[in-house]
């Protein structure tokens, strides 16, 4: 018996590796050919800006083609709500079961709008939508082949590791950013789907885009020792400012509303318009800001230029994202990182705490810092970094760097931006005792209000039933009496339609003010 179900237990992960190297083959062509369409369109329209600086006469009809593009836009973001923004709020609600949508309408529509938008120049990052075309190709081959419940959400789940792999070209940190920031599990079958999708989509984006590093940034040496007090300040002002992109990112959309005269759908006519005048004098700019890091790496500004690119990138891709166009925050927030280091790095320079030498290397920290602290994802920033960036040699300062900003960003009230995002789209779920039956699995953190608890002592949501508790390598069967620890995971039934709901109630449970006191 023993032996049978050892056998059987190698097979469903030898399923679950098929099954993330169908979903990264597919979610990596199509992530491929949507971030090459993209860099060609960018470059594409910084030539054309370069052309309208000698011929003033095109700005007109140009202007006129935004607009038409921003209205196109926005007919599909009011026809398929699904479409906006980023993406990674929409996939992680799916895994939540918080929300859900028709794949195919979001695929195309996402896959066009982004181009469009992101190719034109507007602040936005091409890993969210990346992230969200890489689950919806899951979640259209699990319809295909019949899956349903926690197979559906294991297969979306390796999309999405697949699309930010084929986008960034970073396998381990887009596998870590699902089960850390998205998914919230670590259970062997979703790391090893996500990571086998991952590494696949991985080869698809080599074999298409080479195996140079996205962020190829050239650097003299590693950070002495005796440095590693900067990094202390670096890591605090990240923090400071990470909380601030944090605090306007989740109220530019009220802000829009407060334009009366333009719908709501429409409001990317905004950012369309005003993206003229940028791309006329700071080309450079235009994008997500990969080629800006490159480039201020290898030749970096003097401090108040730096300055003044800083507030450019930090205001505009607000004002991107706020619009609700598709389009993602990721490398928008990497790129003021970036700036944030230089502009550390040169303050450092000018009282003599640190040799020029070192500026392309607090660049480095600092994108790892500021997405740390704006994602609440420290593990995700600091590997991410040393994919894209293709050297270890960070390891060590990554981490100072990214601890501080995480901490300084928790202190001041923070939360995690994509979580935050997602409780702005959804509402408060109702019990519904309908459908199939499902499975939920519910983390319990360390400090939480269900640790330490006997089952039978907790006020448990209606129509749900405690089925098991996965406590490391081994499942425990509960009763009454038991008594639930850290780290372990519900395995809880219930109805399909009734996971919000009960996700909800046991969050509330979960939380670390409803403990009783000793």
């Amino acid at each position: 018996m023993k032996h049978q179900q050892r056998t059987q237990r190698d097979l469903t992960r030898l399923n679950a590796i098929v099954l993330g190297c169908l979903v990264g083959l597919f979610a990596g062509i199509v992530v491929s050919t949507f971030r090459l369409i993209i860099e060609h369109l960018l470059g594409l329209v910084q030539a054309v800006y370069g052309w309208l600086g000698q011929h003033p006469w095109g700005l007109v009809p140009w202007a006129i083609l935004l607009v038409l593009m921003a209205l196109m836009i926005g007919h599909w973001v009011k026809q398929t709500p699904m479409i906006k923004g980023s993406g990674i709020p929409q996939i992680e609600g799916q895994l939540a079961g918080e929300l859900d949508y028709a794949w195919w309408p979001v695929l195309w529509k996402k896959f066009i709008s982004g181009i469009l938008g992101i190719g034109s120049g507007l602040f936005l990052g091409r890993e969210g939508p990346s992230i969200q075309l890489g689950g919806t190709v899951a979640q259209g081959l699990a319809d295909r082949l019949g899956f349903s419940g926690s197979r559906r959400r294991l297969m979306i789940a390796s999309g999405a590791s697949a699309g930010l792999s084929a986008a960034f070209n970073a396998p381990i940190a887009a596998t870590l950013f699902i089960l850390e920031e998205v998914y919230h599990n670590f259970s062997t079958l979703v790391w090893l789907t996500s990571l086998t999708s991952a590494v696949v989509a991985n080869f698809v984006s080599n074999e298409i885009f080479g195996l140079t590093p996205v962020l190829h940034i050239v650097y003299r040496q590693a950070l002495p020792l005796k440095y590693y007090g900067l990094l202390l300040l670096l890591g605090i002002g990240l923090g400071g400012l990470g909380y601030g992109y944090q605090w306007v990112t989740l109220r530019v959309g009220q802000w829009y509303g407060r334009l009366t005269w333009l719908p709501r759908q429409f409001d990317g006519i905004v950012p369309f318009l005003l993206v003229i005048p940028v791309g006329l004098w700071w080309p450079i700019t235009l994008g997500g800001g990969n080629q800006l890091i490159v480039q201020f790496a290898q030749q970096t500004p003097l401090l108040v230029p730096l300055i003044g690119y800083f507030v450019l990138r930090f205001v505009f891709s607000t004002i991107s994202y706020g619009s609700g166009l598709p389009g993602g925050i990721f490398l928008p927030i990497l790129t003021l990182g970036a700036l944030l280091g230089a502009i550390g790095a040169r303050c450092f320079v000018a009282v003599g705490w640190l040799p020029a030498m070192y500026v392309a290397n607090f660049m480095i920290y600092a994108m790892a810092g500021y997405f740390a602290g704006i994602s609440k994802a420290p593990f995700t920033a600091i590997l991410l970094i040393t994919e894209m960036v293709g050297t270890l040699q960070h390891l060590m300062p990554l981490a100072v760097v990214a601890i501080v900003a995480y901490i300084t960003v928790d202190v001041l009230g923070g939360a995690p931006i994509y979580e935050a995002m997602l409780q702005q789209m959804v509402i408060p779920a109702k019990a519904q005792a309908n459908g199939p039956t499902d499975q939920l699995e519910f983390p319990v953190n360390e400090g939480a209000g269900l640790a330490g608890r006997q089952v039978r002592d907790l006020a448990w949501p209606p129509d749900t039933l405690l089925v098991g508790i996965r406590r490391g390598e081994r499942q425990v069967i509960p009763n009454g009496d038991t008594i639930l620890r850290a780290g372990d995971t519900l395995l809880i039934f219930t109805y399909q339609h009734n996971r919000a709901f009960v996700r909800q109630q046991l969050t509330h449970l979960n939380d670390s003010s409803t403990q009783p006191s000793d």
